[in-house]
């Protein structure tokens, strides 16, 4: 997913509406969070953009958690045992074949192994996982994202995982309409192709959050390039 280039026409409507291309030019660590949304085994297992970007929300991570910020986990749960109901009905009962269904429900029924983080994901103790019922963790009653970002007085979310045009889309969405300043880090986010992670990235560009690299991110907005040399 290292490969995209946000479309001239995009940052040609992006000047005239608001005439720059960045909505946010630096966020204060201590007040920003990392939402790294599904990257659990049902979904990245087998999926090669959703592996290549590990190394890059690891990086990203470590940076956010010494400059003092706070690493978020959001795990999709759909079911609270395997045989349990749905706790999301409308979506399993319309959108799903009855296999399918099935699949999607077990695969992410709690404690179950497609549920997990995965394995190559740095998890720390101190980090945060909050649990989501809906696409979005920031949709009223989905998870308690909101609450417990609130609580620790972030202001600022950076938002990467799994997938760019769905969960991590609809979450970015979401915290721009709830006060949040948001950016999507580009290359710590993933779809199954580059059309999907495109159309994702193009859409919340326009109205709803900056689209910046990790590096971009890590250098500029957390301002770790300008505190390294410094601390020198």
């Amino acid at each position: 997913m290292s490969n995209f280039q946000m479309p001239q026409h995009v940052i040609d409507r992006v000047m005239e509406k608001r005439g720059r291309l960045n909505v946010f030019e630096s966020f204060e660590p201590e007040k920003t969070a990392l939402l790294i949304v599904d990257m659990q085994n049902f979904f990245v297992d087998g999926v090669q953009p959703c592996l290549d970007v590990m190394p890059n929300i690891n990086r990203l991570a470590e940076v956010v958690r010494r400059s003092g910020g706070l690493v978020v986990w959001v795990v999709l749960t759909v079911a609270e045992t395997e045989d349990g109901p749905s706790l999301w009905p409308v979506y399993h009962d319309n959108f799903f074949t009855e296999a399918k269904m099935q699949a999607h429900k077990k695969g992410l029924t709690r404690g179950s192994p497609g549920h997990a983080i995965h394995a190559d994901m740095d998890v720390h103790d101190d980090d945060v996982i909050s649990e989501k019922t809906r696409f979005s963790a920031l949709v009223q009653g989905a998870s308690d994202l909101h609450e417990q970002l609130q609580a620790r007085g972030i202001e600022n979310v950076l938002i990467g995982g799994t997938l760019t045009n769905m969960c991590c889309e609809s979450t970015a969405r979401d915290a721009m309409m709830i006060g949040y300043r948001a950016i999507m880090v580009e290359d710590c986010n993933a779809s199954r192709n580059e059309e999907d992670h495109a159309a994702g990235l193009t859409s919340v560009y326009q109205s709803f959050c900056d689209v910046r690299s990790t590096d971009d991110v890590i250098d500029n907005v957390l301002g770790a390039k300008n505190a390294a040399t410094a601390a020198e």
